[in-house]
């Protein structure tokens, strides 16, 4: 499971890098950075409704919360 998030999290940034490079490189003219950004958003919102479902489903716990 802790891969399964790391690897998330790694395709989340890539995506936030290659937005910012095709910022630069196409400087507006291209609609390739909005489509970067929003796979960006996507992915965490898959990462968040997983880490949901991990969390209910009793694949992840919470540990030091005192609770």
């Amino acid at each position: 499971m802790k891969i399964l998030i790391v690897g998330f999290l790694i395709l989340i940034l890539a995506s936030l890098g290659s937005a910012l490079y095709f910022l630069f490189q196409d400087k507006g003219r291209s609609t390739r950075t909005v489509r970067a950004l929003t796979l960006r958003v996507g992915l965490s919102m898959a990462l968040f409704l997983l880490l949901m479902l991990a969390h209910f489903t009793g694949l992840l716990t919470l540990r030091g919360s005192g609770v």
